[in-house]
């Protein structure tokens, strides 16, 4: 089957209208971060209390997501991400109550760490529908593996198209009509999402799994999420080192647009990875990947204007998506089926953790040495990654997969 008969394959299987709506419920975390940032930092006039009500999202829902995927392993998916959207959306809508000139920090803090912790990892949750989604539909490796190129690159798309909707809604309706207009795609899509008939698959399929005496954090599955890690400090680090080479230029306003290209070289690759023959395993995937990280990363040292950084980060975007997506898939392969939502959530837990790592480290090195410095982070996370992925590449491949009951 080639991939575009693949793709096909899923979209007649499922419809247009789950592809629509699995994709919209994700834009709403993808837009958080931003539109807190903006919103609170315009209002206090403070840059520092923007960034910590932002960060503080981020790690929120890195902390909530694993919790609420062990809970849809337990109940399903439906009641869990129901509940988590329409809170989630409540709590955007929160942060734009309690965010004034003289709002207290303390009270911004704490509904930015509610709504964080509340909203729902809709991408990896979309992964863990397509293996029952599939079944009995003819060539199910094939059409997942297709699945999970989609969802790498509809994670790609979300993270530059939330970030862009919310500079556009900013201007058009402030920086509160943007982080409303989040709330409410939340409140619609990610309800939308939660009651889909595809949902009442994976609960028969978790709360039927079995006694859930198979561990979930083994050997590999530890590298799956220092692998994640990596990939989030690569990010956090190169939107740090993008967000100071561009003030220095006086263009502070582009960084999100350039950020956003490493996205658009993601997406590609992302959709283009399906075409890989199955003979070609998720291991070596995931190692050649991770090489290709590094090798596009390094030329980051070099870089000392803005049109020598769009062309590096456009080609490093490339090896991104199939990085990820071998994670994804080795997860949803080595995983017991009854702990797979936890699982994916937590791979999403460990690249929001990176990013906070990523770009924390990078901005105090910028502060002493410039963007340069800031780089420096995302070719040594990039390294990392090499070395995870070279060592654990035999125990990858001898990984007996677990039996999903498909």
């Amino acid at each position: 089957m080639s991939a575009i008969a693949a793709y096909r394959a899923l979209l007649r299987i499922v419809g247009p209208a789950y592809i629509l709506v699995a994709f919209l419920g994700r834009i709403p975390l993808a837009m958080s971060q931003l539109g807190v940032l903006v919103l609170v930092s315009e209002a206090t006039g403070r840059y520092g209390v923007g960034g910590a009500a932002a960060g503080i999202l981020a790690v929120a829902n890195a902390v909530g997501s694993p919790i609420f995927g062990s809970l849809s392993d337990r109940f399903g998916q439906r009641p869990v991400v129901l509940v988590q959207s329409l809170v989630g959306a409540a709590g955007l809508a929160g942060v734009v109550a309690v965010t004034d000139p003289e709002a207290s920090q303390g009270a911004i803090f704490a509904m930015a760490a509610l709504t964080g912790f509340a909203m729902p990892q809709v991408g990896p949750l979309a992964r863990v529908r397509w293996r029952p989604i599939t079944r009995d539909k003819g060539d199910q490796r094939r059409l997942v593996d297709a699945a999970f190129s989609y969802e790498g690159a509809a994670d790609e798309a979300s993270f530059v198209l939330g970030p862009a909707t919310i500079g556009v809604l900013a201007i058009v309706a402030e920086p509160s009509g943007a982080l409303l207009a989040a709330a409410g795609l939340l409140a619609v899509f990610g309800s939308w999402f939660a009651l889909h008939p595809t949902s009442a698959l994976v609960a028969r399929r978790t709360l039927t799994g079995g006694g859930g005496a198979e561990p979930l954090w083994t050997g590999v599955f530890v590298v799956l999420v220092l692998a994640q890690l990596c990939i989030g400090m690569i990010f956090g680090s190169v939107q740090t080192g993008t967000t100071v080479l561009a003030t220095a230029e006086g263009q502070a306003g582009l960084a999100g647009l350039i950020h956003a290209v490493l996205g658009i070289g993601s997406v590609i690759a992302g959709l283009a990875v399906t075409g890989l023959p199955e003979r070609v395993l998720y291991a070596t995937r995931m190692a050649v990947a991770a090489i290709g990280l590094l090798v596009l990363a390094s030329p980051l040292l070099l870089v000392d204007s803005l049109p020598s950084l769009i062309g590096v980060i456009a080609l490093l975007g490339f090896a991104v998506a199939p990085y990820m997506i071998s994670n994804f898939a080795l997860a949803g392969i080595l995983v017991p089926v009854h702990k797979v939502s936890t699982a994916m959530t937590m791979l999403a837990g460990a690249t929001g953790i990176g990013y906070a790592l990523g770009a924390a480290l990078a901005g105090r090195l910028a502060d002493v040495n410039g963007h340069t410095a800031a780089f420096a982070v995302t070719v040594a996370a990039a390294g990392l990654a090499v070395v995870i992925a070279l060592t654990s590449n035999k125990a990858l491949r001898e990984a007996v997969p677990v039996d999903q009951g498909y």
